[in-house]
């Protein structure tokens, strides 16, 4: 879906072409529709009155998912009055989805919004082209799924909604921030929309070897300087901990490294860590059957980090940002690990495993350390890291653990900005007493207890030389269900964090 913003003028249509606006419209305190005097002073004096009458006559007073129509037959153009309800911090995003599913159902190519005080307030318009984006996104097939006539009807959908334009009127000139929220939005969704196609990947095409493509694509359309490292090459940084994880699969793994440089050379780079487990059977320790198809979202922290370079190389921030990506199968095999079994750490650090089926913080734990050596000002992982996380929070907030105060609250004030909530969580020295094992420095799981905060305490025994935060996606990154599929997040809360940051 394409976005465009102007100012407001006379629309006209034609007698072959009707053309489409949408006004939004909310409730006051007496549940009655309201309207926007701006708004209404760019309407035709037909359709201001019509509107009125429905107002006054209690035709139409704004509830959520309600809608007016009425053709102005001398322009030639519809106008769609949407209801969202009381005017609320959700009024952009219900506003959004009501067009977008609108236009889809009629197939309508282009069409304009008047952008009056309902979506004129704070980032409503970011979020208004966030929500949009996100409705109008269709899963496109890779080639060797593109056969069937599943592909087929979502190839059409995708290929309608590339070509459908939304024109977002303002009254008057459109104002500088307008442009920056616009700006901004379309390339935030664009790395979420990136995050949620690889997500949405079948394990069988979304390999460790892939995401490496991806990257380094990502690398020539934008300038960023990517490495992918194979087996031997990790193997030579004494990565043990990942590759224990990776042995177990014939898919070889990678260790993807993007640098994007948009300061000075002197200042010191917030990196990104994301967890690439591109399918997780559990290993030894084999999940049960029920659901394991949802394993393939295993790698959605990964995403987030390949989704988030999109989104700096369209908007091109000045600030420095290293991402890294750890990314294999876990998978059953004769020599695959072993409950039991003890590795040693990049770090030195040697883990005893007690269940397979926690891999994520092995391979977490040697990108960390590897992380140390751009002296960064911060590193953030983002890892689908624990079921314990999903019964704590839900599917609303990803978890969120810091070892810096300051950072934690950055990271928060940019996923409110977004929508895209982290709740923190504690990181006690007392759950430590859970890690402790009879035969290495670490257990790699602590038992059932507090086992999103366990997860994350194994992970700081790696991030003690710069601020780190660790956000767990597993609530968040995909849903389950009628609506099964990935949902880019955290990209929105990553962008919006380093933008934060950047001069």
């Amino acid at each position: 879906m394409q976005f465009q913003l102007k100012a407001a003028t006379p629309l006209k249509g034609s007698k072959k072409q009707l053309a489409y606006a949408f006004i939004v419209a909310c409730q006051n305190e007496q549940s009655r529709a309201i309207l926007d005097d701006a708004t209404r002073l760019a309407l035709p004096q037909l359709v201001q009155n019509t509107l009125r009458i429905a107002i006054d006559t209690n035709h139409f007073n704004a509830t959520a998912k309600q809608q007016i129509s009425v053709i102005d037959e001398d322009a030639h153009t519809q106008f769609i009055v949407v209801g969202t309800g009381k005017k609320s911090a959700k009024t952009a995003k219900t506003a959004a989805q009501e067009i977008t599913t609108y236009c889809q159902q009629y197939e309508i190519k282009q069409a304009s919004v008047f952008i009056d005080s309902n979506l004129d307030d704070d980032y409503a318009l970011n979020q208004f082209i966030l929500s949009a984006a996100d409705c109008a996104y269709t899963f496109e097939c890779p080639n060797g799924m593109n056969t069937g006539e599943h592909a087929k009807n979502n190839t059409k959908k995708a290929s309608q909604s590339a070509k459908r334009t939304l024109t977002l009127l303002t009254h008057g000139t459109p104002k500088a921030a307008q442009k920056q929220q616009v700006t901004q939005a379309i390339a935030i969704a664009q790395g979420v929309a990136l995050s949620k196609q690889l997500g949405n990947l079948p394990a069988n095409y979304a390999t460790p070897t892939h995401l490496g493509e991806v990257a380094k694509k990502l690398g020539k359309d934008y300038g960023f300087k990517v490495q992918v490292l194979e087996r031997k090459q990790i193997a030579a940084l004494k990565m043990n901990s990942f590759l224990s994880v990776a042995k177990g699969s014939t898919e070889p793994p990678r260790f993807i490294i993007l640098e994007y440089k948009g300061a000075g050379a002197k200042d010191a780079p917030t990196v990104l860590v994301g967890k690439g487990i591109t399918f997780d059977s559990g290993g030894i320790s084999l999940k049960p059957g029920l659901n394991m198809d949802e394993m393939k979202y295993d790698m959605c922290g990964a995403a987030s980090v390949l989704g988030t370079f999109k989104t700096l190389g369209e908007i091109k921030p000045k600030i420095n940002v290293v991402g890294l990506i750890a990314t294999c199968e876990n998978m059953p095999a004769g020599n695959a690990n072993k409950p039991g079994d003890v590795i040693t750490s990049m770090a030195g650090i040697t883990i005893e495993v007690l269940n397979t089926d926690a891999e994520g913080r092995l391979v977490l734990c040697d990108a960390l350390t590897y992380a140390e050596r751009y002296k960064p000002s911060a590193v953030v992982d983002m890892a689908t890291l624990t079921g314990a996380c999903v019964v704590a929070l839900g599917h609303h907030h990803s978890g969120l653990f810091a070892n810096n105060d300051a950072l934690a609250d950055e990271i928060q004030a940019a996923g409110t900005t977004q929508s895209d909530t982290a709740w923190r969580m504690p990181l006690d020295s007392e759950y430590n007493e859970q890690l402790k094992s009879n035969f290495a420095d670490l257990a790699n799981i602590g038992g059932m207890p507090a086992g999103s905060v366990t997860a994350a305490c194994f992970l700081s025994k790696f991030t003690e030389k710069y601020p780190w935060a660790h956000l767990d996606i597993a609530g968040t990154a995909w849903k389950s269900g009628a609506n099964k599929g990935a949902t880019g997040r955290p990209v929105p809360l990553l962008s919006q964090f380093l933008l934060n940051r950047a001069k």
